[in-house]
């Protein structure tokens, strides 16, 4: 195995540690430590799970919710415990499928299934009724833009900003069907100042809508810079969809999860002059250099960003050497598995995107 094999394998077991540490509002339970935290002077909700399991993954995102929300409930504990590393536990309280939930009492430990909805709503409900607490899942704030007759034309009409907007009515069935996956493509490009993921309550502003053309719910019509006609949005109505929509509109390149992609950040016509000046010898690389700093220069708007992204990388590699490339980009990574906040998880991700193409 190679020496950065090594590295990444490394660095990955690192990243996975961190992850772990930082779920912390769900109570981590092994062999050693059930029986002090469970079945003692409070009621406990469980989950076992197996961390390659589908299912306990599509959970996961909720049950930390769940955690989050009854962290400071006294007489409630929300834990977990891994069946792979346990599996003596697990077998112990019955466990033959994952994710099994169970919901011991009070200064019990006998297990009673839990059968209902895997939401963070549903399992709330299920331990307030059990726990005899009160505790709501608090709602996240939105990241979808709310258009009224007062912000609309200086938030649609903006010809630097795509804009998608739904026109819905709030007894709409199917537009209540789509709120979940549209405030998912909303999170998924707030961080995206070109591109504004909107909403208008038809009903209220019925003017706006017959301006538009809408005639049913919901409607999706996607503004872009150089059209503010708007265009029908006529794509499927899945995450996935949506974002390969903006992606290809706007020239983004995000994932569901908001994450920039190994794309983000690339310029063809920059990433030609970089094989080029990779390719070529100690004294050939001045000229290339000029020749990317010279179409860098050309470049605007978020482009013009990662212009000097590529303007920097090509200067470091010519005074820092060959491995200069490879060792920055094991750097970033070494960052990207901290704690970090999404604006500076985007800055070292475009970094190590660009410094891969001089590798």
């Amino acid at each position: 195995m190679g020496k950065y094999n090594q590295i990444w394998i490394a660095f990955g077991t690192l990243a996975l540690l961190a992850v772990s540490a930082l779920a912390d509002d769900v109570v981590v339970l092994t062999e050693d430590n059930f029986e002090k935290e469970v079945g003692q002077d409070r009621g406990a909700l469980i989950e076992f799970y197996a961390p390659w399991c589908g299912h306990c993954k599509k959970l996961a995102p909720e049950y930390e919710k769940l955690g989050s929300s009854f962290k400071k409930a006294k007489s409630v504990l929300i834990g977990k415990v891994d069946c792979d590393e346990h599996k003596s536990l697990c077998s112990k309280y019955g466990v033959s499928g994952y994710p099994t939930i169970q919901w011991f009492a009070k200064g019990s430990l006998e297990p009673k299934k839990y059968e209902g909805p895997r939401s963070a709503e549903a399992l709330a409900d299920f331990v307030n009724n059990e726990g005899g607490t009160s505790v709501k899942i608090a709602a996240a704030p939105s990241s979808v833009v709310v258009l009224t007759s007062d912000n609309f034309n200086e938030i649609v009409l903006d010809e630097t900003k795509d804009v998608l907007v739904e026109f819905y009515a709030p007894w709409c069935g199917h537009c209540k069907n789509l709120a979940p996956t549209y405030e998912k493509v909303a999170t998924a490009f707030k961080l995206e100042e070109d591109v504004v993921i909107a909403n208008l309550d038809a009903d209220n502003y019925r003017d706006l809508a017959e301006k538009y053309g809408v005639s049913g719910y919901p409607t999706l019509k996607f503004f872009p810079k150089n059209n503010k006609a708007g265009e029908d949005y006529e794509g499927g109505r899945d995450l996935d969809d949506f974002v390969s929509f903006i992606n290809e509109k706007s020239g983004t390149s995000r994932d569901g999860k908001g994450q920039l992609t190994s794309k983000a950040g690339i310029v063809e016509s920059l990433d030609t002059l970089v094989k080029e000046f990779v390719a070529a010898g100690n004294d050939e690389k001045k000229a290339v250099l000029s020749r990317i700093e010279e179409e860098a220069d050309k470049l605007k708007g978020s482009a013009a960003r990662h212009g000097k992204i590529y303007k920097k990388a090509a200067k470091s590699c010519m005074e820092k050497g060959a491995d200069y490339a490879q060792k920055e980009i094991l750097r970033l990574q070494r960052m990207l598995e901290k704690s970090i906040s999404p604006a500076k998880a985007d800055e070292f991700t475009l970094k190590k995107n660009i410094l891969s193409t001089f590798v």
